[in-house]
């Protein structure tokens, strides 16, 4: 009897791996937070599934994500960067990742970690939703909307409510699993 999963993954192997291990998973290490910020910015206009395939090139590309080291990235840095093919080469996409870092370490600095920051929006638990299918899962929420604000205001880029949301939903500070999915009740 095969697994009842969440159907925007659909039949592509990489998609379903990553529904079954990766979303919705309650992420607090700071490191995993950045590389989900990253990806979700690159997202931003293009079809997930992109970003899943190109996913161990961004990785090399942007030293493991290692937000301290791309906050110190310089002008030859972007320019190989920019000529990347591996990646996705959007010139503000990537200067973005770069003033995210440093923005990223400021928040650090305030709150003693990310993690403490976003998860504050939440009181440290994610939010279990009860969605019945996909259609009625939202792009946004109010929530988001709020962390969008409050992360635009901090300096951040790209960090509009949808995506902003759809970090939410990897990182696992929402459960928006379908509650027939398998998964809904894991994690």
């Amino acid at each position: 009897m095969s697994k009842i999963r969440c159907s925007w993954c659909g039949e592509n192997p990489l998609y379903i791996a990553y529904h079954d291990t990766e979303w919705g998973v309650p992420v607090y290490d700071d490191t995993k937070l950045f590389e989900f910020l990253v990806l979700e910015t690159f997202q931003a206009g293009l079809s997930w599934i992109t970003i899943l395939k190109k996913r161990e090139n961004f990785r090399k590309a942007f030293d493991n994500f290692n937000y301290k080291k791309i906050a110190t990235y310089n002008d030859d840095k972007f320019e190989k960067l920019i000529q990347n093919t591996g990646i996705i080469r959007n010139k503000l996409k990537i200067k973005a990742t770069i003033s995210n870092a440093i923005s990223f370490i400021k928040i650090q600095q305030e709150f003693d970690s990310f993690s403490n920051y976003i998860w504050g929006f939440t009181n440290g638990k994610p939010i279990i939703n009860n969605w019945k299918n996909l259609g009625e899962v939202p792009a946004t929420t109010a929530l988001s909307n709020m962390i969008s604000e409050d992360l635009k205001k901090r300096g951040f880029k790209f960090v509009g409510p949808t995506v902003i949301y759809a970090h939410m939903q990897a990182t696992g500070m929402v459960n928006d699993h379908i509650i027939d999915c398998f998964r809904y009740n894991e994690v």
